[in-house]
């Protein structure tokens, strides 16, 4: 049996990098709605408070990269990232975040599209409540089929 620290920490930072991995660790070690939640949510906002200011640090340095070596500043990748933040904007970049792209992801492709560090914090925040909240309560609903005594 695990140590319930090593539970915790494996919720907290599974949830930073795969948010899914959250919430269905913690029904699968039998910790409780609220300890998952909370776990689930804080590692995915740890993950997009460090990688929200890192990002801007790496996103200045690339610029910088590209004027030296005369890069074009738009690819097809690049182009196709804005078109999906034009048609659904933060919001919808928030929304996809826990469930397509990762924490680390979505995070990085808000900041590098210059969206403000408190916009993202708070649209990252509303979207980890809710899929927090939904996979938590589906983990812990179908906990029988996945956790083992």
């Amino acid at each position: 049996m695990l140590h319930p620290a090593l539970k915790y920490a494996s919720v907290f930072l599974l949830s930073t990098v795969k948010f899914l991995g959250g919430p269905l660790a913690g029904a699968s070690m039998g910790l409780h709605f609220w300890t998952t939640l909370a776990l689930t949510v804080g590692g995915m906002m740890t993950s997009v408070f460090i990688f929200s200011g890192v990002g801007r640090a790496w996103m200045q340095h690339r610029q910088k990269q590209r004027r030296l070596r005369r890069e074009p500043i738009f690819t097809k990748r690049s182009r196709n990232i804005i078109k999906v933040f034009r048609k659904f904007g933060m919001g919808g970049i928030a929304f996809l975040t826990p469930i397509l792209l990762s924490p680390i992801g979505g995070t990085v492709i808000a900041t590098l599209l210059g969206v403000p560090q408190q916009r993202i914090m708070l649209h990252m925040l509303w979207s980890a409540l809710f899929w927090g909240v939904t996979l938590t309560f589906v983990s812990m609903h179908f906990g029988h089929l996945i956790h083992h005594k």
